[in-house]
């Protein structure tokens, strides 16, 4: 199957949100407040399930709990990185920052803590939208940039090391597009922070040191020496190819 790539735009007319959660009375909760700011909702009660309705109706955005039957939010979300970058936010426990971390380190792009306030999940999704969307090149400005042995097609938002594509999350995509975008320039974690994921972003900085690691797991032939994205200790990140 290919890799889906996810569609920009502002309105939530035809914006499909796939709801994956075994809780049945939080599903209904959250479907009936995002039917009626226009959304399409979708849902489904485990993990399988949950992967099945994300291959089958190709969702623009994804609300994930972690604990469910048959299959655990963890490997709901390593399952649907195999084929999609669609962003992921998972519904954690409140003050479990282990559940928060293993879901970005398995590929989430954001988290909701439980028990959470409905305007809240409201707000955070419209922020998700808008910041994929504004990362998302119009038809005609659409570009593909090539840095040494990498090669981002920022219209289909898919990486090319080598020739060889490369799977990245809408993230991990984001934060190599940025530091490519401006090699040698060292970006710090909270600046880091507010440009790729938002100033209203609640998370802190582990998030970013999450998916540099990530990002190098899938892009470094050796992570622990990297070729492409680099620390500058006491400082942040930066690109360069040695």
């Amino acid at each position: 199957m290919k890799n889906k790539t996810f569609r920009g735009g502002e309105d939530t007319m035809d914006r499909k949100i796939l709801i994956v959660d075994d809780e049945k009375n939080i599903v209904d909760i959250i479907a009936f407040n995002l039917k009626k700011e226009g959304y399409t909702v979708i849902t489904a009660a485990d993990g399988e399930e949950g992967v099945q309705k994300a291959m089958e109706e190709n969702p623009d955005l994804i609300l994930l709990d972690i604990m469910m039957p048959k299959m655990d939010g963890f490997e709901v979300c390593q399952h649907i990185r195999e084929f999609s970058n669609m962003p992921i936010v998972m519904l954690t426990a409140k003050g479990d920052d282990m559940d928060k971390i293993l879901g970005l380190e398995y590929g989430a792009d954001d988290y909701i803590t439980k028990p959470f306030n409905i305007l809240e999940v409201k707000a955070r999704i419209k922020a998700i939208m808008r910041r994929t969307a504004a990362s998302q090149p119009r038809k005609e400005e659409s570009k593909v940039i090539e840095a040494g042995d990498l090669k981002l097609d920022c219209e289909s938002r898919r990486l090319f090391i080598l020739g060889r594509e490369v799977n990245l999350t809408a993230k991990e995509f984001d934060l190599l597009e940025l530091l490519v975008n401006n090699p040698n320039k060292v970006y710090g974690r909270e600046n880091l922070l507010n440009l790729v994921w938002g100033y209203e972003y609640p998370g802190d900085v582990r998030t970013v040191d999450v998916h540099v690691r990530r990002l190098r797991e899938k892009i470094e032939s050796n992570p622990s020496e990297p070729k492409y994205v680099h620390t500058k200790w006491g400082v942040g990140y930066y690109y360069s190819q040695n």
